[in-house]
């Protein structure tokens, strides 16, 4: 774990912070999430929730935002239809790069008690999800928690090589 400290030097007074580029990038990547708000039923409520006074996910530098263009989290709240999936794919398509997607609820995870014809069973059908909140539906405290899941993630990714390896695919 010793390639993961960052070390502090001192040179005449002035503090000096060594690292890499990837931690660097990493470390300024997850604290400035911000999640495009996707409430398609019953779990918006309790994302909304998170984004209230008592929960506040400012503090975590979470800030929710109504554009997909300015984005790089995309939360999935709910019940999902094969109707609106195309523009569940359209807005994850809008997404810069890096991107990341956390499936809130059981019905955005396996399509819950809606088991029926109109019903997509499970949002990773559609986009590639990194997260799954379990429960219907799940309390602000578990989002809470599936974001800081998220930030250990970015952080241990390799920030330059993911992107350049994604261009080229």
């Amino acid at each position: 774990m010793a390639r993961h400290k960052v070390e502090y030097l001192s040179a005449k007074g002035m503090p000096v912070a060594l690292g890499t580029v990837d931690k660097i990038l990493n470390w300024g990547r997850s604290n400035s999430l911000w999640p495009l708000t996707y409430g398609l039923a019953c779990c918006a409520i309790e994302m909304m929730a998170t984004g209230g006074s008592r929960f506040d996910f400012d503090r975590f530098g979470i800030i929710f935002r109504a554009s997909p263009r300015q984005s790089d989290v995309m939360i999935i709240a709910g019940t999902l239809t094969k109707k609106h999936a195309e523009f569940t794919r359209r807005l994850y398509d809008q997404m810069p790069e890096p991107k990341w997607v956390v499936s809130m609820g059981s019905c955005a995870n396996t399509g819950g008690m809606f088991n029926t014809y109109a019903t997509v069973q499970g949002v990773d059908r559609i986009i590639p999800v990194d997260i799954y909140l379990p429960g219907c539906a799940p309390r602000p405290e578990t989002l809470q928690y599936a974001m800081m899941v998220l930030q250990q993630k970015i952080r241990r990714e390799r920030a330059i090589t993911d992107i350049t390896r994604k261009r080229l695919v």
